[in-house]
C-alpha cells in the first residue's frame, strides 16, 4: 500500500506528528508495537494539562482522536526493514510491505539498566531516571544516586532539591577531590562500595558489607539504544552522554532527504512534552516537503 507519510513508532512523538498530518488531510499510516518506553510508569509528570495523568491514558485519549482522521492508518506491529524506492521508501512489518512518499522515524528507545538484583523490577515505579518526572512525588524524603560512572554526578548534584540525597559510588567511579567539595557543597552523602542487590517497598539498596539504606526513591541513569531503521536507511547518528541518537535539524529533517526523526530517538535527553513538540514539528515539516 502506498502512503503519503510512514511513521515509525506510535507513542507520543509519532502521534503527535500524525495528528499533524491527518489534519492536513495526507495519508498516513503509524506502525506501533506497543512498547512505549514510559510504560513502567503509573504516572506523568510535568506535561502541561495532563499532569499526573497515566501514561497509557494519555496514549489512548490520543489514539482515539486521531482516529476520528479518515486518512490516518494504525497498525500494532514493528518495523523490520526500510530502504528507498523510486518514489520514496518501503518498510516491512513481519507480514506486509507499504511503501511511503516521506518516512518519520519516532521509534523511541530501550533502556539498559545496570546489573543489579531488583533494579528492573522496580524501574519506573520507586526506580527512576528523570527528577522533573518522579522528583516531587517523592515529597522530600531520602533519595538514592545509584552511580552509573561519572556522568552520575549530575544527578547527584540535581537531587538535592527534592529531597536529602545519597550518591552510592557502586564501584562505577572514583570521585576527585573537585568533585568531593561540589557534592558536600550540596548536602549530598556519599557511600563507598558496591551495591549487591535492591529490595522492599521503599526500595533498600543491601551494599557489599551488609549495611542497608532505606530510600523514597532512587535515581539512576540507563543507557538507550535505538532500533536499526535509521542505519538502515544511512541516517547520521550522533553521540550522546548516554547512547547514539539520530541527528536532525530545526526542522527535524535526519542527514537523509524526506526522512524525519522525532521524540527520543532524535535527543539526547527527552520527556513526553518534548516528545510532542518534536513529532508536532516533524509532522508540518513531512507535509511542507510534500508542497515544495
Amino acid at each position: 500500500m502506498q502512503f503519503d507519510v510512514i511513521i515509525i513508532g506510535g507513542s507520543f512523538a509519532g502521534l503527535a506528528a500524525a495528528l499533524q498530518l491527518g489534519r492536513a488531510r495526507r495519508t498516513v499510516l503509524v506502525i506501533d508495537a506497543g512498547e512505549r518506553r514510559n510504560r513502567f510508569a503509573s504516572a506523568a509528570h510535568g506535561f502541561l494539562g495532563r499532569d499526573g495523568a497515566a501514561p497509557g491514558d494519555i496514549i489512548a485519549e490520543a489514539t482515539s482522536q486521531l482516529a476520528r482522521y479518515v486518512t490516518v492508518t494504525t497498525l500494532k506491529g514493528s518495523a523490520s526493514k526500510a530502504g528507498r524506492t523510486e518514489e520514496g521508501f518501503y518498510v516491512e512489518t513481519r507480514n506486509d510491505t507499504f511503501h511511503g512518499k516521506r518516512l518519520i522515524i519516532a521509534g523511541g528507545v530501550v533502556d539498559t539498566l545496570p546489573d543489579i538484583p531488583g533494579l528492573a523490577d522496580r524501574w519506573g515505579t520507586s526506580i527512576f531516571h528523570c527528577p522533573y518526572c518522579h522528583g516531587y512525588e517523592l515529597d522530600r524524603g531520602p533519595i538514592g544516586v545509584l552511580a552509573a560512572g561519572a556522568l552520575s554526578m549530575h544527578h547527584a548534584l540535581m537531587l538535592p532539591d527534592w529531597g536529602p540525597t545519597t550518591l552510592l559510588i557502586n564501584d562505577s567511579f572514583v570521585p576527585d577531590d573537585a568533585q568531593r567539595s561540589a557534592l558536600a557543597g550540596r548536602g549530598v552523602a556519599v557511600e563507598e562500595g558496591r551495591v549487591r542487590r535492591i529490595f522492599g517497598q521503599r526500595p533498600t539498596v543491601e551494599l557489599a558489607n551488609g549495611r542497608t539504606i532505606e530510600f523514597a526513591g532512587i535515581f539512576t541513569l540507563s543507557r538507550t539504544m535505538g532500533g536499526p531503521i535509521a542505519e538502515q536507511l544511512g541516517c547520521d547518528l550522533k553521540d550522546g552522554p548516554l547512547g547514539k541518537f539520530i541527528g536532525v535539524d530545526e526542522q527535524q529533517q535526519t542527514s537523509v532527504p524526506k526522512i524525519f526523526a522525532c521524540g527520543d530517538v532524535a535527543r539526547a535527553t527527552g520527556s513526553i512534552a518534548l516528545a510532542v513538540s518534536d513529532g508536532s514539528m516533524a509532522g508540518v515539516a513531512a507535509h511542507r516537503s510534500l508542497i515544495s
